[in-house]
């Protein structure tokens, strides 16, 4: 898989805003972070809401973290474990970032992963 570049571009702030609003209409409440790498953990996981420990949940936003990153070629799916839970391995360390870097980079692989849903 090639790596894709990314691109922060003039219109990247207000399709962030743009999906933060899509998002709250959708559950009634403003999501953060943490809280939409949750939502994509669940999807990912294909088992429905349902109620999850606190070590699954953080299990839950690993699974959204690598699929995310994916997209870029940093991480690729392996397999699915006796329970269904996917698992990835690290094909490429993501490059090492301040933290506001790092959340910039999440926003944009959240981005892209919701524009690939559609």
């Amino acid at each position: 898989m090639a790596v894709r570049r990314i691109d922060y571009n003039a219109d990247f702030e207000n399709r962030w805003l743009e999906r933060l609003r899509d998002l709250r209409e959708k559950f009634g409440k403003t999501l953060h972070l943490n809280g939409i790498l949750f939502l994509i953990g669940i999807q990912e996981l294909g088992q429905g809401l349902r109620e999850f420990t606190k070590e699954q949940k953080q299990d839950l936003m690993h699974i959204a973290t690598c699929k995310l990153f994916s997209l870029s070629g940093y991480y690729e799916f392996t397999h699915r474990d006796e329970e269904g839970w996917p698992h990835y391995r690290t094909v490429k360390s993501i490059p090492s970032a301040n933290l506001k870097e790092q959340e910039k980079m999440l926003k944009w692989h959240i981005l892209e992963y919701f524009d690939q849903e559609n």
